[in-house]
């Protein structure tokens, strides 16, 4: 039996190094294609360039180790069904679990190296080759724009629902962490507005940990018919009350597929979904990310048994099916996202729900084949 898991496993590792590299080369080449020249326009050298990606590569990894598997599960187990050494093995009196369980082994390990890299790696990954880029671009932009343009994200808002505090800007700079065309409205419990600060300019006091704005006016009106009540102009204007962190009000305006496991985590840690729906879709990815491990044991359990029952005279048949499974995984994915985005589900509910309906269909497959 030890010879027999040792011949499996060969088959398919050769297979699943061929497909990481060459699925992992195909990732890497389309973000060079969309990326490389604005490298070269921000004056990054090729040692530069090289560093970026090396620092990147890994958070490709989550994404293509799933499918390397599959691929390399398909041919390795293809090749094998195609000359009748399964159905010899299974003639003999083995069980398809008995004939696999290497492959099961072997996604149980690779269901622990994605729940470490999802853990430390591909964060550090994320948000370093990100950081890189940044820096890259700024560093070009201070050499051709004045300093209060460089960074700019154009119409910038934040709501902080538990403050009763929506902010809007004209422009808000990620290099200096400052906002231009200000305005902040503070509403009461009912959300009635009751006061309104409007600045030319606003930054954020790192000492103090505060904002102060700059050349501006505040409104104080009445909630009941929302008439103004008092008009004050000022030319600087320090909000001890007004605590929000940049980082946050930066971090709030990336997708949630952009963010690292440690940025949704600090973003959730400081403001919950309850205080803020529009964090319900970030802690969905975040319960994604942590689920996603175990989307590894999925592929072996799945692609098995639709490979192993596909004619032998087309093996495609098989692959069409496993195909339109992993095709059905990630609709219920998608839909479990907007379930939970539109608080129907739980989030955690919401990224767990399709690996388990898989498992079922995978114990439902190995049953009848048994």
């Amino acid at each position: 039996m030890l010879l027999l898991d040792r011949y499996i496993f060969w088959q398919w590792f050769q297979a699943f190094l061929m497909a990481l590299g060459m699925t992992l080369g195909i990732l890497i080449l389309q973000d060079m294609y969309g990326y490389v020249a604005d490298l070269i326009k921000y004056g990054a050298s090729v040692g530069t360039i090289l560093h970026y990606y090396l620092v990147l590569i890994p958070s490709f990894l989550p994404a293509i180790i799933p499918l390397a598997l599959l691929i390399s599960l398909i041919f390795s187990l293809g090749h094998l069904h195609k000359n009748n050494e399964i159905i010899a093995m299974r003639a003999a009196g083995m069980h398809l679990f008995t004939i696999t369980r290497s492959l099961f082994v072997a996604g149980a390990v690779l269901a622990g190296l994605l729940f470490y890299l999802n853990a430390q790696l591909v964060p550090y990954s994320v948000e370093r080759s990100r950081s890189m880029l940044a820096n890259l671009k700024f560093a070009s932009e201070v050499q051709h724009k004045d300093a209060k343009e460089v960074g700019l994200v154009p119409a910038f808002a934040f709501d902080n629902l538990k403050e009763g505090r929506l902010w809007f800007m004209d422009g808000f700079s990620e290099y200096t962490y400052q906002g231009f065309g200000v305005n902040v409205y503070q509403r009461n419990k009912a959300g009635k507005e009751i006061y309104r600060l409007v600045a030319n300019e606003a930054y954020f006091d790192d000492v103090e940990h505060y904002w102060v704005f700059i050349d501006g006016a505040e409104w104080t009106y009445d909630p009941e018919d929302g008439e103004p009540l008092r008009h004050i102009p000022f030319e600087r204007k320090p909000m001890p009350n007004f605590t929000e962190p940049p980082s946050i009000m930066d971090t709030l305006s990336q997708r949630p597929v952009d963010l690292s496991l440690w940025e949704l985590k600090g973003l959730l840690d400081k403001i919950s979904p309850e205080e803020n729906p529009a964090l319900y879709s970030y802690e969905v990815r975040y319960q994604s990310i942590l689920a996603s491990p175990f989307g590894c044991l999925l592929v072996v359990a799945l692609a098995i048994p639709f490979v192993v029952s596909g004619v032998r005279v087309n093996p495609a048949v098989g692959v069409a099916k496993a195909a339109s499974l992993f095709f059905a995984y990630y609709i219920l994915v998608n839909v479990g996202t907007l379930l939970a985005s539109q608080q129907v589900l739980s989030s955690m509910l919401a990224a767990w729900l399709p690996n388990a309906v898989m498992l079922v269909v995978a114990l439902v497959l190995f049953r009848r084949l048994s």
